[in-house]
């Protein structure tokens, strides 16, 4: 049981997952070494009931045929699910320049970003919720409504085995478009490295909870983003701008940190206060980590 927890478990680590061959077999090895991982299942309380019976028709799947009324009746019929969902989630990607940056031996915050989308998207469509997805850089360039369908899914995860990291970012105005054009409230998760004016992203989210919806923000970075320990002259691009800038990064490292600190401190502090959770991840973070966060609220909700 222990090697079988050990096998699962490891498809949690963003390095292991970077050697992996597409997107669906990522989406479902990190959702099942997730599952595998916990000590009772995430979809504890959340179980499917079937509202009737009818008779079996061409086409139907054969895992949902009830064999028990089979036994009893010799006649063959399909458990009917609820049309309904239980939830409407909405993921929104950024995909700017920025988002493709890595330090040496990582996957890009973009690759990151992807693997979480594609992990809480199977996640989603196995729990019956409806999922949709946005991808914006300087703006919207792919919005997809929520559904709950395994065809819908595979859809989700072409989208994100051809994405690359383009243009300039405008994180403020493409978030109030999406939160225009979501009519059913639910769910909106956010991953994004988040580098744009804190208080216009910030207005831009509290668009989201004025409008109803519950609301995650996930902001991305990589670990030198956050620690700047170069330690050698080096020289730095703009990803957006092109600009170049040289410099020793030991030298201006402290007050680097600190102003980091404060930029992160700021979106912490802010989305609290406005009843938005806020989880900080880097690319060395285990993915069950956003995982827990979308389980945690969902239950929440519930």
């Amino acid at each position: 049981m222990t090697d079988t927890l050990q096998d699962y478990r490891k498809y949690l680590q963003p390095d292991v997952v970077a050697k992996l061959a597409n997107m669906e077999l990522v989406a479902r090895l990190v959702v099942e070494g997730f599952i595998t991982g916990l000590h009772k299942s995430p979809y504890h309380g959340f179980s499917v009931e079937f509202a009737e019976h009818r008779q079996y028709m061409p086409g139907d799947e054969i895992k949902h045929l009830d064999w028990k009324i089979y036994g009893k009746t010799d006649r063959y019929y399909v458990k009917q699910f609820e049309e309904e969902t239980n939830l409407k989630s909405y993921i929104i990607l950024d995909s700017s320049r920025s988002m493709s940056y890595a330090s040496n031996g990582r996957m890009t915050k973009l690759e990151y970003a992807s693997y979480i989308t594609a992990a809480l998207a199977q996640l989603m469509v196995q729990q019956r919720d409806a999922v949709g997805f946005t991808i914006y850089d300087e703006r919207v360039r792919l919005y997809m409504p929520p559904h709950a369908t395994k065809t819908y899914l595979k859809e989700i995860l072409r989208q994100l085995e051809s994405l690359t990291g383009s243009n300039k970012t405008s994180t403020a105005d493409s978030l109030h478009t999406i939160a225009e054009r979501i009519k059913r409230r639910g769910l909106v998760i956010i991953l994004s490295d988040l580098f744009d004016k804190p208080d216009e992203v910030m207005a831009a989210l509290r668009h989201f909870r004025h409008k109803k919806n519950e609301v995650i923000v996930m902001q991305i970075l990589d670990p030198m983003e956050r620690s700047f320990a170069f330690g050698r002259d080096a020289v730095f691009k703009d990803l957006e701008t092109s600009e170049e800038m040289t410099t020793q990064p030991w030298h201006i490292q402290k007050a680097y940190k600190q102003e980091m600190k404060k930029f992160l401190d700021t979106y912490k502090k802010e989305c609290r206060e406005h009843n938005i959770d806020y989880v900080l991840l880097d690319t060395s973070t285990p993915f069950d980590n956003a995982l827990f966060e979308f389980l945690h609220k969902r239950q929440r909700m519930g």
